[in-house]
């Protein structure tokens, strides 16, 4: 088996963190102000990592174009209660709840704190 457990880079590990529990319903399993592991059902979602530490080389510099070549893709069980819990966080929706024909499933689009593009589907 192989899985991915993505991280990704963020200026506020304790925002983004509490951003993506709230939106998704997931839970906080490290903690800290520079990394973090977010987990749903024993599952890992989505790792934080704050900029510039450690000295990874693609997370060095945050002044380049954030997720350039990246889309963050979520599967949830209750679209509509993740689309909810985006708009009481006033987050940056680029699409609301849609019908996308290539994967035949109904999603929307937003962007989080960072501005990395997320496609929330069903």
């Amino acid at each position: 088996m192989v899985r991915n457990e993505t991280i990704i880079a963020v200026k506020s590990v304790s925002q983004s963190s509490e951003f993506y529990q709230k939106l998704l319903g997931c839970k906080s399993e490290h903690g800290g102000e520079t990394f973090e592991i977010l987990t749903s059902e024993n599952t890992v979602v989505l790792c934080l990592h704050k900029w510039g530490d450690d000295e990874h080389p693609t997370m060095l510099n945050p002044e380049k174009e954030t997720g350039n070549g990246l889309i963050l893709f979520f599967r949830v069980d209750d679209l509509n209660q993740a689309f909810e819990n985006a708009k009481k966080l006033n987050a940056n929706i680029e699409k609301e709840i849609h019908y996308n024909e290539n994967s035949l499933k109904n999603q929307f689009t937003l962007r989080d704190l960072d501005d990395y593009y997320l496609i929330i589907s069903e």
